[in-house]
């Protein structure tokens, strides 16, 4: 078997906590609740961009 390095990326967790709720309070503000949607959007998208390899270093 080979050994692979895992697929994480802490640079990518912290820009998708960001944008993530960067993005759940702009989408938050039409729907009347600005906390839950940014809480959510950050989880989501720090999950998202933490899974994300960007390459050989």
């Amino acid at each position: 078997m080979t050994s692979s390095r895992p697929h994480r990326n802490g640079r990518g967790l912290f820009a998708g906590i960001l944008l993530g709720a960067i993005l759940g309070l702009i989408l938050g503000g039409y729907f009347g609740n600005r906390l839950w949607p940014a809480v959510i959007g950050a989880a989501v998208l720090g999950a998202a961009m933490y899974r994300v390899n960007p390459g050989g270093k």
